[in-house]
């Protein structure tokens, strides 16, 4: 049982890199948090967990599984969150073209990256709080203003498609008070990432839940990178 009192929130997609560094942040600054894993494997939130105790709820779900965010849904009925953040995202080869991208390779990037946090986004987006936040792990990459030079074309897309459903989710709830944000985390150093990437980890989530924190309170779409400036659509 978590304890009360303390502002509380739910993190989609925090088994390893970046979800797994939220969480643990939000946990240093004395934030209860309910993170997602996927399947039954110990993963670095179960060792967190260990530490942690009971600030951290582990929960489990595959959000490209419509029945399985139906049921975590049904499982956090009547709880209330200040923040929904969802961190998901795949790549394949960022060399390769639409022209060259296979059928089956194209479904799996946009259902991972644009459907999926959005059918959840859609799914809990009534447990968190009237000016709570809702957030999104996007890239800059998603940014269509700033693709001048081309290179991965298949997730370039997947995340501007995400972009553009959440302004669109925005549309529909402007009368809404909650923070709404696209949250663009620089090229980190993780498993997807990559071990050329500009930031480690600790340079990019510390800051990210800074820029999160600021706009609490304040009710619309934003899209923000980790040092909170804009991003450009």
């Amino acid at each position: 049982m978590m304890s009360n009192g303390s502002p509380k929130a739910l993190i989609v997609g925090a088994s390893r890199g970046l979800g797994l560094a939220l969480v643990a942040e939000y946990l240093s600054r004395g934030w209860d948090v309910v993170g997602t894993v996927r399947g039954n494997g110990r993963t670095g939130l179960h060792d967190l967990k260990d530490k942690v105790g009971a600030a951290l709820e582990i929960e489990t779900v595959d959000i490209v599984q419509q029945d399985q965010v139906a049921a975590l849904r049904k499982r956090l009925s009547g709880q209330v969150f200040d923040l929904l953040f969802v961190n998901a995202g795949v790549a394949n080869d960022p060399d390769e073209t639409i022209g060259d991208v296979s059928t089956e390779e194209f479904i799996r990037l946009m259902v991972t990256n644009t459907l999926s946090p959005m059918r959840v986004i859609e799914t809990f987006g009534d447990l968190v709080t009237p000016a709570g936040t809702i957030g999104v792990m996007s890239s800059g990459l998603g940014s269509v203003a700033d693709n001048e030079h081309g290179g991965w074309e298949i997730y370039r897309g997947s995340k501007a498609a995400l972009n553009t459903l959440m302004r669109s989710y925005a549309a529909r709830h402007r009368k809404d008070g909650r923070s709404l944000l696209i949250i663009a985390p620089g090229w980190v150093r993780t498993d997807m990432g990559g071990p050329h990437a500009a930031l480690d980890i600790k340079e990019s989530i510390p800051r990210v839940v800074d820029v999160i924190t600021a706009q609490s309170g304040k009710p619309g779409l934003r899209y923000l990178n980790y040092q909170g400036q804009t991003v450009r659509w």
